[in-house]
């Protein structure tokens, strides 16, 4: 197969240094900071102390340092909050200018490269400056989206509406982003709770369009009830943040039949 490499726009990273990066972010994610390695990535978020989606990341280990990999619209927030629990640790926390690039088929040359950890489907990614496979021919970024859609992996708060969606509602669980036995986070009793006593209500789903379809179109059944929205599209699918109590009726949006993938 040829390579091909994608600069995700969207993305952006910040870096952790210092003697307290780890044992600082592992009190405030849903995943084990202790389990990133040079050899493995981990997905993971912050979250409201309700347990809903305030940010989302790739964590990266480069040297003794931590790269977050984020959304870049955002990434003011996110260094907002990380200072703000900050207090007097032994953190520095630095934007770094780079891309994230997604990476298919081939092998990245220069830069921090990593598999990305929610799915395997979505081969590598790399930190760099400057294009870290240039024998790579470009990949389209509507390649790009359609694939992930189809796999079921959200885009930050493109599909998770912040502080709305429970973190498991995201799928997080497939998609490697928590771990229930690293300890105390913030969301981590109810985000434990949901996991262990309650039916989740609602999940980000993907679906097949048969028409035109936008982030924020209404699915309905066959009796106009609403059973949720679209959220991002792309060739054809979507993902759906879907009521589960419809998941087995007929839906649509704009009065064109979805199917469920």
């Amino acid at each position: 197969m040829t390579a091909q490499i994608l600069c995700l726009k969207n993305r952006a990273v910040l870096r952790l240094s210092g003697g307290e990066a780890r044992p600082f972010l592992q009190g405030l994610v849903t995943n084990d900071v202790m389990a990133v390695t040079p050899e493995k990535a981990v997905y993971a978020a912050i979250l409201t102390p309700q347990g809903k989606f305030l940010f989302d990341m790739i964590i990266v280990a480069e040297g003794d340092d931590l790269l977050l990999d984020v959304e870049a619209e955002r990434k003011p927030q996110l260094m907002q909050r990380l200072m703000m629990y900050k207090l007097r640790a032994d953190v520095t926390i630095s934007d770094e200018n780079t891309c994230v690039w997604a990476l298919w088929d081939g092998a990245a040359e220069q830069g921090t490269a990593y598999t990305d950890p929610r799915h395997n489907a979505l081969q590598d990614r790399i930190i760099a400056a400057e294009n870290p496979c240039p024998s790579a021919e470009p990949l389209p970024l509507v390649r790009y989206e359609e694939r992930r859609i189809r796999h079921s992996v959200p885009d930050g708060s493109r599909d998770m509406v912040v502080e709305k969606y429970f973190w498991l509602e995201t799928g997080a669980e497939k998609l490697n982003g928590v771990s229930f036995d690293k300890g105390c986070y913030v969301g981590q009793e109810l985000t434990a709770r949901m996991k262990h006593r309650t039916n989740l209500k609602k999940m980000l789903m993907p679906v097949q369009l048969t028409s035109e379809a936008h982030t924020g179109d209404q699915i309905t059944n066959t009796a106009g009830k609403s059973a949720g929205e679209i959220r991002t599209v792309a060739g054809g699918y979507a993902l759906a943040y879907l009521r589960l109590a419809f998941k087995d009726d007929p839906l649509s949006v704009n009065n064109a039949p979805i199917n469920l993938i």
